[in-house]
């Protein structure tokens, strides 16, 4: 801890007595004794690599049912103060640096492709048409209750005062003592309409700042270095979100949810464009207009205030109108603002005046601001997507052909398939009967399209089909939209999730585009979208990412041959296991031509308050996408050379085979994964509105990739990110290539990225830890299958350390390396106590033991920053 920034470990300290204190009110001194004692036991124990973690062990075993709760508490509380302190500290960097480093990084991105000869214009030009798609999603869910978020801002707020000189210091020990006394786990999980205003007040508290800040400084970098300018209305990054959408294996997430969501979204917006509107009437009270102006507000003598006067008008209209619906009362939606050009061109009038009358100056500040936020947001927010299995859209059909007694949809072949959904595409008369009960399953299908054709194209996205596997399955889609009375052509997206699907999504896509009527529907653009989480859960993390790259290379010759825009939707978690890791990194990896100024990324659960929470900290993550795709469109990486694929596919069919036979077909695997994690316990965390399986009764295989991930990190063997993957190094080495594998490190961005990666994951891992897990949950009997486990691990560090030529994980990367030291004591506390709670709950339920093991969990996830 040393090495600290002295500023840091200051915060930190402050924070830490904060919470002593509190704790010592509440629960008397002897306790935080106690926890110091703790606390000085683990960190001994960590002092030096073989030291023994028994003395921890025995403390906290010696714990009583009463006593665990406040214990596991203390850690967690203490994690997330410096978690806190730290993304405080970045801030502060941002502010000292007074935003130097994103206009650093922007200024090399300009002059690397200025020296590739790509001109101003040039630059300008690809940042006009680009698309970057940021998807706000739900999962794998934020750990820490809004209410807590809320206090954890108000923290990092009262630090920068501090910075300033100001005295905090009771503000701080008033809001430390607010959440100590605070649960920190929910009591019931939160609805999909919770979810989704979580995601709005993300905008509304970080990115509604962080917007136009980004934009301003990537037009005045455009302007130093190139000598262009950013048009008002252009913006590289968009939002959508899943937040309401996403259906797939959620029953909670119904038509009546998503319509409400649209909705919200809307009166969101409106509501945050009216205080803006408001703040603008009150700066513009100048006089001076254009003939423009003047006319269209009769020589008033504020014209400025009497135009906005009218938007701020039509916007509380909107408002109040948006409330009255949603309440069931009366209420006419073609008297909402509806269409972006009402927002705009009062806005639009007013820039043109005060820099027709030389207030240029005033143009430039909120207005311009104002401006660029309608260009980003448009009306709604967020594009809303929607979500949902092939499955459920195959029992629709099943039911419509059973009903016409044509016989079953699922049994007929592809061929037949397409031929009946493009037969009824083509026809003139409607599928859907008038006297017709379907199942309510059916019906909650069909109601959810529906309700897209009852909202306006401008706020929805895509219409997302996870488990595609056939063109039929995107056909099926397009005719039930079409059979509602949805009038525009929505983009229909096939997920291809398992690697089998990564493998037939060429021939997929190939096969739709050879139809005449597809081709028509889709006007020359296609979006595809590669699923990260079932890929890794199905084959390994290495056969799976070898998989994503080869599908989306393909795809991308197929679409260049085509004539086809293609636009990639990377399914991507907060984990490596689920595609995780820097968004800068993983661009620049993705194959050679396959950006193209096009981008969808999934931003998940609490991913999203660590990257755009904060509006510095959104800043840098919004310049670090925007220069990794304005790169990887004008000047992309190499295409890999045949010995890299060459070895790439041996050593993905070596991890494959062996992350199968564990995972699939080793007989004491399942017993072992749900003795050693809190698989099980985990459902009884309200993590979010979606249940950890798809289906009740259903095993591991059943088990969504996030809950699968989480159980794994919660015993710190990570195993899903790299099992296989140290074996099939290690094979690739024996066969004479660790030389090969050197200069794919060095030379070839993807294999670089995923080492990288590979090499955090296994930071993070503590053999001793998961051994102890082990120790005292599992079996006997299985206690060789953990052995071989754990020696696997290992396999794969000393493989990592190889190819990269070091001695130890993270040499190259102190900074990482450091905040997994200095968290290690503080978590280690906690896995001791998860470990000791899930042996007494299993053997003696308890409702204290259960809430204390809750803790635990968001501890080590606070600690560990990250769920699944």
């Amino acid at each position: 801890m040393s090495d600290l920034h002295e500023a840091l470990r200051d915060d930190v300290r402050v924070l830490g007595e904060s919470l002593g204190r509190t704790m010592e009110a509440h629960l008397g001194a002897p306790f935080l004794e106690r926890v110091e004692s703790i606390r000085h036991r683990a960190k001994a124990a960590r002092l030096t690599e073989n030291a023994s973690q028994d003395s921890l062990r025995q403390a906290l075993d010696d714990l009583s049912e009463d006593e665990v709760l406040p214990m596991a508490r203390a850690f967690t509380q203490f994690l997330n103060l410096a978690n806190i302190a730290e993304e405080h500290h970045r801030v502060r960097r941002f502010l000292e640096a007074e935003g130097d480093e994103d206009a650093e990084l922007i200024d090399q991105v300009f002059a690397e492709l200025s020296e590739g000869e790509h001109s101003g214009d040039a630059i300008l030009a690809c940042l006009k048409q680009m698309q970057i798609d940021l998807v706000l999603t739900a999962h794998p869910t934020e750990v820490n209750r809004r209410t807590l978020i809320q206090k954890y801002d108000a923290i990092a707020e009262t630090l920068k005062q501090r910075d300033r000189g100001e005295p905090v210091q009771d503000q701080l020990d008033q809001l430390i003592s607010q959440i100590w006394h605070t649960n920190e786990i929910r009591q019931n999980r939160p609805t999909p309409v919770e979810e989704a205003k979580w995601g709005f007040a993300v905008i509304e508290n970080s990115l509604w700042t962080a917007v136009p800040r980004f934009l301003r400084l990537l037009d005045s970098q455009l302007h130093q270095a190139l000598g262009v300018s950013l048009p008002l209305d252009v913006s590289p990054i968009r939002f959508s979100s899943w937040m309401g959408g996403d259906r797939d294996g959620n029953p909670n997430v119904t038509a009546g949810v998503t319509s409400e969501v649209l909705l919200l979204a809307r009166w969101m917006a409106a509501d945050l464009y009216a205080r803006d509107v408001d703040q603008l009437r009150a700066e513009l009270s100048m006089h001076a207009a254009n003939a423009e102006l003047r006319h269209l507000t009769d020589n008033h003598p504020e014209p400025y205030r009497e135009l906005l006067g009218r938007l701020r008008a039509r916007l509380l209209e909107t408002r109040r109108g948006i409330e009255a619906y949603l309440k069931g009362e009366s209420s006419d939606p073609d008297a909402w603002i509806s269409d972006l050009n009402e927002l705009l061109e009062p806005l639009q009038i007013c820039h043109r005046s005060l820099t027709e009358c030389g207030m240029s100056c005033i143009a430039s500040g909120a207005l311009e601001d104002l401006l660029r936020r309608i260009a980003c947001f448009g009306l709604t927010l967020v594009k809303l997507d929607v979500r949902q299995n092939a499955e459920r859209h195959n029992e629709v059909f099943d039911a419509l052909t059973e009903f016409y007694e044509l016989g079953r949809y699922s049994d007929w072949s592809e061929a037949e398939k397409q031929q009946f959904l493009l037969r009824e595409l083509r026809s003139r008369r409607p599928l859907l009967p008038r006297r017709w009960q379907p199942s309510d399953d059916v019906k909650e299908v069909l109601n959810t399209c529906r309700v897209i054709a009852a909202n306006p194209e401008y706020s929805l996205g895509s219409y997302v089909i996870s488990m595609a596997g056939q063109p039929s399955d995107v056909l099926a889609v397009t005719l039930l939209l079409q059979e509602v009375g949805v009038e525009h052509n929505m983009r229909v997206v096939p997920l291809f999730e398992t690697l089998d699907d990564l493998d037939n999504a060429p021939g997929c896509i190939a096969d739709l585009l050879a139809i005449d009527w597809y081709r028509d529907y889709i006007d020359g653009h296609q979006e595809v979208m590669i699923g990260y989480s079932d890929s890794s859960k199905d084959a390994g993390q290495l056969a799976a990412a070898w998989g994503q790259y080869r599908a989306q290379e393909a795809l991308t010759g197929l679409c260049r041959r085509e004539g086809i825009r293609l636009t990639l939707f990377h399914g991507r978690g907060g984990t490596v296991g689920r595609g995780g890791g820097p968004s800068h990194t993983a661009i620049l990896a993705q194959p050679p031509g396959s950006v193209g100024g096009s981008l969808r990324v999934t931003e998940q659960g609490e991913m999203i308050r660590f990257k755009f929470g904060i509006p510095e900290i959104a800043v840098r993550n919004l310049t670090l996408y925007t220069a990794a795709v304005l790169k990887a469109t004008l000047s992309p990486g190499p295409a890999p050379r045949a010995e890299w694929r060459e070895v790439m596919d041996a050593m993905a069919h070596c991890g494959m085979k062996i992350y199968r036979s564990l995972v699939r077909e080793e007989p004491q695997f399942v017993p072992y994964f749900r003795a050693l994690t809190p698989e099980q316990e985990l459902a009884k965390l309200p993590l979010g509105s979606r249940p950890a399986k798809r289906r009740v009764d259903g095993g591991v295989e059943s088990l969504r990739a996030i809950p699968w991930i989480f159980a794994w990190t919660q015993t710190r063997l990570m195993l899903p990110a790299w099992l296989g993957s140290g074996a099939a190094l290690k094979m690739a080495q024996e066969e004479g290539r660790l030389s090969v594998l050197h200069q794919m490190y060095s030379d070839w961005p993807f294999f670089q990225s995923w080492i990288d990666m590979l090499e955090m994951v296994l930071a993070k891992s503590d053999v001793n830890i998961s051994a102890y897990y082990e120790q005292r949950l599992v079996s006997p009997e299985l206690h060789a299958l953990g052995s071989s486990l754990r020696a696997r691990l290992q396999q794969a560090v000393e493989q990592v350390c190889l190819i990269k030529q070091e001695q130890k994980l993270l040499v190259g990367n102190p900074v990482i390396r450091q905040s997994i030291d200095v968290r290690n004591p503080y978590i280690d506390p906690l896995h001791v106590l998860q470990a000791e709670l899930l042996f007494r709950d299993r053997n003696h339920p308890d409702q204290r033991l259960e809430q204390a093991l809750m803790i635990t969990m968001a501890g080590v996830s606070a600690g560990m920053r990250n769920t699944g």
